[in-house]
């Protein structure tokens, strides 16, 4: 599992600081790690992403939705990176704009958090 999270950090390295914005403030991996760990992030569309402490991870688009679970970790350059069960991989990128948290995916889209607070619940697994 970790060999396929540092062969996801390291392709998606080079595209790191293309999609960042006067104002954003990136991530160390320590303080991004200390950001989400054991905290629920919800979207503005109602999906919410659960990162847990022990580095399980759930991305559900509505609460009695579909999960997708997985294991996360915080690399360089304000990425946080999950290999889902299925065995899909995918990093993203977290900055401060402002004073919201936001994700940033690999094609620029910009993702601002509603609510971003500590776990009301245990991560789901997957349905």
């Amino acid at each position: 599992m970790r060999a396929t999270i540092l062969a996801v950090i390291a392709l998606s390295l080079p595209a790191a600081a293309q999609d960042l914005r006067p104002g954003d403030t990136p991530f160390t991996p320590d303080d991004l790690a200390a950001a989400l760990s054991g905290t629920t992030v919800e979207f503005f569309d109602g999906s919410k992403a659960r990162y847990a402490a022990d580095g399980r991870y759930s991305y559900t688009y509505t609460d009695d939705g579909p999960v997708w679970a997985g294991r996360y970790e915080t690399a360089p350059d304000s990425k946080v990176c999950v290999v889902f069960d299925n065995g899909f991989a995918r990093c993203d990128t977290f900055v401060m704009a402002g004073e919201r948290l936001t994700l940033i995916i690999d094609d620029g889209t910009r993702f601002p958090a509603r609510r971003h607070a500590a776990m009301e619940a245990e991560v789901p697994q997957s349905r």
